[in-house]
């Protein structure tokens, strides 16, 4: 699919049924997160697949927003391992996690794959809940499921654009 008719065309999934994602769309969308750029090349996220049992039990005891979705893929970062800019106040670990998370929706469209951004869970509770180690800083989860297609045509409303300012 073209770039344009896909960012055009993905949408945040909320009904997720019992369908499997298969491995070879899983190594697609993996790949797209592995491929995304990050400060000075740290590449300090690390990208956990969630999908047996007990840690998606995990996950439903963190947040009620899983919805049945069969994968959840949870984004973290190195804090040890990031760029620090000019000034010490701030770290590359957030936003570069950020840009992985989004290779990894648009890369899951791209497979066929709906899925969806989640922030509402406690993510010391849920870094806890999962044993990952210390240094590590959860940016976000995202739900994944194969591809449903509508029975109606999505009406996807975005605002119009709005001009900013050239300097």
């Amino acid at each position: 699919m073209e770039f344009t008719q896909l960012i055009a065309q993905r949408y945040s999934c909320k009904n997720f049924g019992a369908g499997k994602v298969d491995a070879a769309a899983l190594h697609t969308i993996l790949e797209a997160g592995r491929l995304a750029p990050t400060a000075k090349n740290t590449q300090e996220q690390r990208i956990y697949v969630v999908q047996s049992e007990e840690g998606l039990a995990k996950i439903d005891a963190a947040t009620p927003c899983r919805y049945g979705a069969p994968i959840c893929l949870v984004v973290a970062y190195d804090k040890n391992h990031t760029f620090t800019y000019p000034g010490e106040r701030m770290n590359s670990g957030m936003e570069d996690a950020a840009i992985v998370a989004t290779h990894l929706l648009l890369g899951a469209a791209n497979a066929g794959v709906d899925s969806c951004w989640v922030n509402f869970f406690d993510p010391d509770k849920l870094a806890k809940a999962l044993g990952l180690p210390e240094n590590e800083e959860i940016v976000m989860r995202q739900r994944i499921r194969p591809q449903i297609p509508p029975q109606a045509p999505r009406m996807l409303l975005r605002r119009p654009h709005l001009p900013g300012r050239m300097f």
